[in-house]
């Protein structure tokens, strides 16, 4: 690798880095499976992870030259200035450290809310699959309850008649005693 690197590359290796290095209860899942989505979605393998440490442990990108320092000849009235200003920076720091993790929270419940939604989807194709099949079938069994029942009906008729045949005598006869 040369020594110029790729800031999306370092970027995307600090996220990761921060994500697996949580320490809050429950991340530890959210973490990797964040990782894994992160590396899916900008196609980072391990190698190329790898090949990134290797490359940056012998030859550390520059550091940013400081910034020089405000001079001390007003040390009485802008001390407390100063004081305000560190104050306000760690509180700022503090609050946007509290977003950087809800923000990670609130991508990683949108992930898994992705998957539910994914798999409920595929449920409801499934149902309505099933609901097809069930609706299709009535309609093939609606002829067949109809000629049984015409069978049926047809059936008592003659049945009604042979028995009435035998039961009634032939003229000429006489009719048994009962």
């Amino acid at each position: 690798m040369s020594n110029a690197f790729d800031p999306k590359e370092l970027k995307i290796l600090s996220d990761i880095l921060a994500l697996v290095l949580e320490d809050q209860p429950g991340q530890s899942a959210n973490a990797l499976e964040a990782i894994r989505n992160r590396a899916r979605r900008n196609a980072v393998t391990g190698g190329a992870l790898k090949n990134l440490f290797t490359a940056i442990a012998p030859n550390p990108p520059p550091r940013a030259q400081p910034r020089p320092r405000a001079s001390r000849a007003g040390a009485g009235a802008g001390a407390a200035e100063m004081q305000v200003a560190r104050a306000r920076i760690a509180q700022l720091t503090e609050s946007l450290n509290k977003l950087d993790l809800d923000l990670r929270s609130a991508r990683a419940r949108t992930e898994e809310l992705r998957s539910q939604l994914y798999l409920t989807q595929q449920a409801r194709a499934e149902t309505q699959a099933a609901l097809s099949v069930m609706q299709a079938r009535p309609a093939k069994r609606r002829p067949v309850i109809v000629l049984a029942v015409t069978v049926g009906a047809l059936a008592g008729i003659a049945g009604t008649s042979l028995y009435h045949a035998f039961d009634t005598p032939a003229p000429g006869i006489a009719a048994p005693l009962r």
